[in-house]
């Protein structure tokens, strides 16, 4: 059986209340284009982790997406200090396919928000929705 530090205790004990919170979720906290659209207009944070290679064009923050925040995976905890104190807050991480905004929601599930969700669709058509939106 594998032994555990007490910092590491603390981590699955953080982990277990995360999962208890995602579980009462709808789809665990993965949503769709439209559930991120209808949490960004309601004020929600958008991380968008998206690999620098990656992006295409503009980023989420680029495209003026409000409340959006480019934040690459690789260097995602230079960027600690766009979250908000309000560890309720919404907050919905986005890339293209969702690998690395898992692993970012782990992350902010440990460190105590409440409120995290993942785009599970590709970020590109968040974007093309909101260029398309905005000139309208």
């Amino acid at each position: 059986m594998a032994k555990f530090t007490p910092f590491e205790q603390e981590v699955i004990e953080k982990f277990n209340e995360s999962l208890k919170l995602n579980k009462e979720k709808p789809s665990l906290g993965n949503v769709d284009m439209q559930k991120a659209r209808d949490l960004i207009i309601a004020g929600a944070i958008l991380l968008d982790v998206t690999l620098p290679n990656l992006v295409e064009g503009e980023n989420a923050e680029e495209v003026g997406i409000p409340t959006a925040y480019y934040t690459p995976y690789p260097e995602f905890t230079n960027y600690l200090d766009v979250l908000p104190d309000d560890k309720t807050q919404p907050i919905v991480i986005a890339c293209r396919k969702a690998f690395f905004a898992n692993r970012i929601k782990g992350l902010l599930d440990i460190l105590g928000y409440e409120n995290v969700y993942v785009l599970v669709d590709d970020i590109k058509y968040l974007i093309e929705a909101h260029k398309i939106h905005t000139e309208e």
